[in-house]
């Protein structure tokens, strides 16, 4: 190759890479794909990521209970209830929260604080508050706290969950194991999760590292703004292996904006069982119904499918109950409901859902 083609290919060759590296730099998708650094964001954010520690009271009977399952039947198991027959011991917990108000309004998980007797919230700037219990909500494992604090703290705002795909990156604040201030980035790895932890499981899975201790901390979408409340994990080990879940915020943002005013969730309730419909077809079987709640009142009957929630189209039995524990007690929702091959519209007067119910 002589001297002018060599130049000549060097050249195309620079043009080449230079093109390729514009394109990249140019795409604002790749841009907000791949940060260069994590670091602005966690700069903006970890202020307003408390970690929480909670302390429960256990009297002599309590901790007889828990007894290790490796001392029962054997010469240490009396030495161990005499030793803690009438003495009150003391459980330390581990959680995270987050701060959504200045005011010093905290979320978190009720698996963290739900049965606590002390609430201490210590912030990243090393300050330490006492903390109560506003609200919590046990199905779906979400709580409210409060601290007093002499001024404004720091706070981040909910971001709208329905707008993350697979694929986006997330980055996940919290005190895993105690440490205090951790964080962890990760992409969405799917979403619409049901891991069987209750009815209205809907959870976004993350690939980025959660342990113990991450529970109630929250993960941020690459705006700074929280789209999901680290929950659970997977792992045969304890620790992470890459698979974590988080609620959507825009579960709990409604869920806690209802334990603010209230201290407490008031659900729906249609008092039915119902069942997904076999194969591919539409809508969400009636199997069974409770003769006085607002179904049988209102006409409907077992057999009867469900197509659609005040015109909104419901696939599956869980979609059902979600609408249906959405809308207030006492309210009205429209049921399109196929009966006989035909459609029809039956106005139920909705209930207030009882402790432990499906329907």
């Amino acid at each position: 190759m002589n001297a002018s083609r060599a130049w000549q290919y060097a050249r195309a060759l620079v043009l080449s890479i230079t093109l390729l590296v514009a394109a990249c730099t140019s795409d604002p998708a790749a841009a907000r794909m791949v940060p260069e650094s994590f670091a602005p964001l966690v700069k903006k954010t970890l202020p307003a990521v408390v970690n929480i520690a909670v302390t429960e009271v256990l009297n002599g009977a309590d901790v007889l209970a828990q007894l290790p399952p490796e001392l029962r039947g054997t010469p240490f198991e009396r030495q161990f209830r005499e030793r803690f027959r009438n003495r009150r011991e003391q459980m330390i917990g581990a959680g995270s929260g987050f701060i959504i108000d200045p005011s010093g309004v905290i979320v978190t998980n009720n698996h963290v604080v739900g049965r606590a007797d002390k609430i201490l919230v210590s912030l990243t700037d090393g300050r330490e508050f006492p903390a109560r219990v506003i609200g919590f909500d046990e199905l779906t494992d979400v709580a409210v706290i409060k601290v007093n604090a002499p001024g404004p703290l720091p706070y981040v705002t909910w971001g709208d969950s329905r707008q993350i795909e697979v694929g986006d990156w997330i980055l996940a604040a919290g005190n895993p194991f105690g440490l205090g201030g951790s964080v962890t980035a990760g992409i969405v790895s799917a979403r619409g999760r049901d891991i069987g932890a209750g009815p209205f499981d809907d959870f976004i899975q993350l690939d980025a590292p959660i342990n113990p201790g991450n529970s109630g901390g929250p993960t941020f979408n690459m705006e700074g703004q929280v789209v999901g409340v680290n929950t659970a994990i997977v792992s045969p080990t304890g620790g992470s292996v890459g698979i974590g879940f988080a609620i959507p915020s825009e579960n709990v943002a409604p869920i806690v904006a209802n334990l603010i005013s209230k201290g407490h969730m008031d659900r729906g309730w249609l008092g039915v069982s119902v069942q997904d419909m076999p194969g591919t077809r539409t809508g969400v079987a009636i199997a069974g119904i409770e003769r006085n709640g607002p179904a049988g009142r209102a006409g409907l009957r077992p057999g009867d499918i469900v197509m659609a929630v005040n015109g909104e189209r419901v696939d599956s039995a869980r979609g059902l109950i979600r609408a249906v524990a959405g809308t207030p007690p006492g309210a009205t929702v429209r049921l399109t409901v196929r009966r006989q091959g035909t459609n029809i519209e039956v106005p139920v007067t909705v209930g207030r859902r009882p402790p432990e119910n499906t329907g």
